[in-house]
């Protein structure tokens, strides 16, 4: 397993020295995180700032995440390394992808590379030692075309309304390139992008036509030869350019082995087998890449959910502009049943969004102006859903006034577009496990292919026999059906996801979604609604309920505290058209309540800790019995005192979510075991919820650390924890988990960066078709598994005990791979 060992300046404010408490803290939480094996500091320093040593394995985790959580815990980080997402164009399927994967990891500075057949590399580099100019030029010698080094909405904006070829030969230019160096690399030619499989019919032609003379006793042999020899050249054209590129760079392609297969055909005179063998190798790889662009497709169609203007209003006028000259705090008019140009809060106007393409919601949202108009919001992280717009999305009948609070390059949209790229690239365990399969399984079938050349020496058999055994094991023992059945169900599984508002980051999470027995959720925000809300009123004594709600409100309201928002809220609801006395002199008691004045008299609000310490008015016996009663149920309590006199008891509740109860009852039919609440509210409140909704455990009075703690002793017990949360308090919990899940990422750019999975939508109901969709890629993962191995198992010694010919042979692989690419392609059908 290779492992890489990288050294990243790292600076921890309000920390004196690298000894600091905070500094161990720091590198336990990174430590804890799958795929980095150690946290150290380094010997050496830079500029007089410690250098953090990470020994990692690249294969479970980059170094753009590990950046990442560094950042999310507090730490500075120094731009030593680079990460860098290009789209490119020419390459040809995924053999071919991954041998450009292999070049680009042994250039001096990579430190790791990732290759799409879709056309996107994923880079990690050390910035010292290489630059993009170095990696793009090395990227134009393998004959790829460079489409974009900018993946998002923008460029896909662009070509949406020019011509691509204009667009690349601009990107050409741009770049300087050589005089005289060839860039047509693709398997576009004279007849444009379909050359391949246009190649492939004229290939099948040919040979229907020469097999079918070669019946006719009256025409003679060398005609039906002819168009063998020409089914040969259109069927083996692009196997032929692509095995002499591959070989002219010292590198070895399995479809080699095809090549020499068909030519072995052509020395024993079994010209027909050896066309037929070519004419299927390129139909296949003609089908394969129409499958894959399907998938492809899928992807770049939630790029083009973006308007590619915007009506910009200036001056009271309106003016039509391009949405990539848009910028924070300009104001843009969105007609009805348009598409919403940029990320930005309503100021004018009332309508319902229909916010699905990015959240994956099927009813559509109402959305009201903020309440102060003037703000800057860009920078504000709790904007309620019912101001705050997506570009993307599509308004409703009212015509509404937006102020743009995310430029395009930087929007929910764009970034989904860029996450959801950068996860082709991204491999999955099952993936990784066939990749090294493969490098022991080649050389392995080659020397038995060798072996077998020679078996006229022991078998009695001419050797043009022993020939063609082994020319038939050649194409019987080709993994093409195993090196894409894993991409193609990532592919699809991801770009399924990302139409139904979930985010994926790539196959790994995919695949370990599936396999989760438990699901860890934080409390408040997640599994209730995170807003408390008033649930009970006891008057005591002679105390009227309204008075007592008056009393309440009037003095709650001089607090900015979240739950004495929720009294006054509430309150106010419940005494409409009710005259709210004055309060002052407010004083709060840290963790216990607050105190003001009333008129002439002196009110207190507050826990049962308040009135212990306040003076010798305790509260009787019977009041503590009712404080505690209400606490017990899961309430936060308010006990009120008039002057010496206690004049009642109000309760709150961070009430469960509607949803939250079903969508549990999902989880449970999916198998899910078991249901983990982690909370910071105390144990009481916790089993109320539990209670209510159906958890299977709860864990309350829990500090940040200690639900870390918790997650760790989850992972000893069930071996596989997904942790949802909402991805800001959550992190360190989500990061210590097999799978961590952020809810409402849509707009928010911390939850984004944290998870590996992203419910774009702050709705809990998504979890399910999240886990199902990954059970059911994990699924079509292992069908393709078993049909691509066992094909392999059953045919290799069919073709060396002579029970297949290479014409069999040839017919179930290239079979075989065409059912591994259009199950996986299932998957963009999935149904929640």
């Amino acid at each position: 397993m290779k492992k890489l060992q990288i050294k990243i300046p790292v600076i921890l404010p309000q920390v004196s020295n690298e000894n600091d408490p905070c500094v161990k803290r720091f590198i336990r939480e990174l430590e804890a995180k799958d795929g980095i094996e150690k946290v150290h500091i380094a010997d050496e320093k830079s500029d007089e700032v410690p250098q953090l040593c990470f020994h990692y394995d690249p294969e479970l985790i980059s170094i753009d995440r590990i950046q990442t959580l560094a950042k999310l815990t507090s730490a500075s980080i120094g731009d030593k390394y680079g990460h860098r997402l290009i789209e490119v164009k020419g390459i040809r399927h995924i053999k071919h992808a991954r041998k450009i994967e292999e070049s680009l990891n042994l250039l001096p500075g990579i430190l790791q590379s990732a290759v799409s057949a879709t056309g996107m590399v994923g880079l990690e580099y050390e910035i010292a030692k290489i630059d993009e100019k170095k990696i793009l030029e090395f990227l134009r010698k393998v004959g790829l075309d460079i489409i974009t080094t900018e993946v998002n909405v923008k460029y896909y904006l662009k070509i949406a309304s020019e011509d691509i070829e204009p667009l690349k030969e601009a990107n050409k230019k741009e770049q300087n390139h050589d005089e005289g160096e060839d860039h047509e690399h693709s398997h576009s030619g004279i007849l444009g992008k379909n050359t391949e499989l246009i190649f492939s019919i004229i290939c099948g032609a040919l040979l229907g036509i020469g097999f079918g003379l070669s019946y006719v006793e009256s025409i003679p042999d060398w005609i039906s030869l002819s168009l063998y020899i020409g089914a040969y050249f259109f069927g083996g054209y692009f196997t032929a350019k692509e095995a002499v590129e591959t070989i002219a760079k010292g590198g070895f392609e399995i479809d080699f082995l095809m090549l020499v297969a068909a030519i072995g055909a052509a020395i024993l005179s079994a010209w027909a087998e050896g066309a037929l063998l070519l004419f299927l190798f390129s139909l296949g790889h003609a089908l394969e890449h129409y499958a894959m662009n399907k998938a492809r497709k899928s992807i770049a169609a939630l790029a083009d959910l973006a308007p590619k203007t915007a009506l910009l209003k200036k001056d009271g006028k309106t003016q039509e502009v391009g949405i990539d000259t848009l910028r924070i705090g300009d104001v843009i008019v969105v007609k009805p049943n348009s598409k919403i140009a940029a990320d930005g809060v309503v100021i004018n106007g009332k309508s319902s969004v229909n916010q699905a393409p990015i959240t994956g919601e099927s009813v559509p949202v109402d959305k009201i102006p903020v309440e102060d108009t003037k703000k800057e919001y860009s920078q504000e992280d709790d904007i309620k859903d019912e101001n705050r717009v997506f570009a993307g999305t599509i308004n409703g009948n009212s015509t509404l006034e937006v102020k743009v609070i995310k430029e395009a390059k930087d929007s929910t949209l764009s970034r989904l577009v860029k996450m959801v790229n950068e996860a082709q690239t991204q491999k999955s365990p099952t993936q990784l496990l066939t990749d090294k399969f493969e490098k022991y399984f080649v050389p392995s079938v080659l020397i038995l292919v060798v072996i077998l050349l020679f078996a006229f020496l022991i078998i009695d058999e001419p050797f043009s026999t022993s020939f063609y055994r082994a020319m038939a094991v050649l194409v019987a023992a080709s993994p093409c059906a195993l090196a894409i059945s894993t991409p193609s169900a990532v592919l699809s599984g991801v770009a399924r996801a990302a139409q139904g508002g979930v985010l994926i980051k790539g196959g790994r999470p995919l695949e370990d979604l599936g396999v989760i027995t438990a699901v860890a959720f934080d409390k408040t925000g997640t599994l209730t609604e995170g807003k408390p809300k008033l649930t009970q009123v006891v008057p005591l004594g002679k105390t009227k309920v309204n008075e007592l709600l008056k009393i309440a409100v009037a003095v709650e309201n001089l607090s900015d505290h979240p739950l004495a928002k929720a009294v006054v809220r509430d309150g106010k609801e419940r005494l409409k058209g009710v005259e709210i006395p004055e309060a002052s002199n407010l004083e709060a008691v840290l963790g216990k309540g607050i105190k003001a004045s009333l008129g002439s008299d002196k009110i207190y609000v507050g826990n049962l800790a308040l009135f212990e310490d306040l003076d010798d008015a305790k509260p009787s016996e019977e009041v503590k019995s009712n404080v505690r009663e209400l606490e017990d149920g899961g309430n936060t309590t308010m006990l009120i005192r008039r002057n010496r006199e206690y004049i009642g008891i109000i309760a709150l509740m961070d009430t469960p979510r509607e949803a939250a109860k079903e969508t549990l009852k999902k989880l449970k039919a999916l198998g899910i075991k078991r249901m983990i609440m982690l909370t910071g509210d105390n144990q009481k409140v916790a089993d109320a919820v539990a209670k209510e909704i159906g958890l299977t455990d709860a864990w309350g009075s829990l500090l940040p650390e200690e639900k870390v703690d918790a997650i760790k002793k989850l992972m000893k017990e069930e071996s596989k924890v997904a942790m949802i949360g909402d991805g800001v308090n959550d992190a360190p919990a989500m990061a210590n988990s097999t799978v961590g899940i952020a809810m409402g990422a849509a707009g928010s750019d911390v939850a984004l960066e944290t998870a590996d999975i992203a419910l774009m939508a702050d709705k809990l109901e998504t979890l399910p078709f999240a886990i199902g969709l990954s059970r059911k890629a994990k699924t079509i993962i292992k069908q393709n598994l078993w049909v691509s191995l066992g094909i392999v198992a059953v045919l290799i010694p069919s073709t060396i005990l002579g029970l297949a010919n290479i014409g069999t042979a040839v017919v179930i692989h290239e079979g075989s791979t065409l059912l591994v690419v259009f199950n996986a392609l299932r998957l963009l059908a999935y149904k929640k």
